[in-house]
């Protein structure tokens, strides 16, 4: 199993997750052409990804979504609360073909594993992911205000694991937010800063973990070296091997 991501951050978010001939796509917050060109880059052709698994409605991770669904014939997984919630996306004479899921069910979608967990998120009815081809976990959490007990349990044993690292406090504090959006970034249904991460990472078991990727920072109010050395510290490792999910290009593909 592989994974890379086509970009990560407030102006849109996109990983795949491929196993064998199964392609899927975790969420797509780009336009159609722009999708299309970054898919290029990893050498991938739209016409062969399998299905799309949608987080949550809000623009970064759900706008390109049904467009690209609607060219291509793929179909999208999605909770029914973020199914409600991107009704706007949709036209008229749309027929993406949906597939609502239940966010405590895993299901298989060909060659892969898909288990969805709740989290709190400041959206509909949230979701994030672990997949598994029966050797392999790779888990994914980002989009999240804190963590919980059932979190840590969803990560625990990751050979491969996608965590946001949003914002640095201090940074935050200091930054040009408005004082509401400060309240609502660094929230409970916010977004993940570096400390919060790392905390968490620290409670996981991670005797597996081959790959460890910081996501979905943000520009004005965190930097890839101060994402890089707060879960360096916990895993006792050069910040160097932590690896950074970027806006413009992502990162490459990572071997599981």
């Amino acid at each position: 199993m592989r994974f890379a991501s086509l970009g990560s951050g407030s102006a849109g978010n996109c990983m795949v997750i491929e196993q064998a001939s199964t392609r899927l796509l975790l969420d797509c917050g780009f336009s159609l052409k722009e999708t299309i060109s970054r898919l290029a880059d990893l050498m991938l052709d739209p016409e062969k990804i399998t299905g799309i698994l949608v987080t949550h409605e809000h623009d970064d991770h759900a706008k390109g979504v049904f467009k690209l669904a609607q060219k291509f014939n793929i179909p999208v997984w999605l909770s029914h609360g973020t199914r409600v919630m991107t009704e706007r996306y949709l036209a008229k004479s749309s027929d993406v073909q949906f597939k609502v899921m239940d966010s405590h069910t895993s299901f298989a979608i060909r060659d892969i594993e898909v288990t969805p967990f709740p989290v709190p998120h400041d959206a509909r009815e949230p979701t994030q992911f672990t997949f598994g081809d029966g050797q392999y976990k790779l888990g994914v959490l980002t989009d999240v205000g804190n963590t919980t007990p059932h979190i840590e349990h969803m990560l625990n044993g990751c050979d491969g694991l996608v965590l946001e690292c949003n914002h640095d406090l201090t940074m935050l504090e200091q930054g040009p937010y408005s004082y509401a959006l400060k309240k609502r970034v660094g929230g409970n249904l916010g977004h993940l800063d570096n400390a919060s991460a790392a905390r968490l990472l620290a409670r996981l078991d991670n005797h597996k973990l081959k790959h460890i990727i910081a996501a979905h920072l943000s520009a004005k109010n965190n930097t890839p070296a101060l994402a890089k050395d707060a879960l360096g510290q916990v895993l006792n490792c050069n910040s160097d091997w932590v690896g950074v999910a970027t806006q413009d290009t992502g990162f490459e593909w990572r071997e599981l």
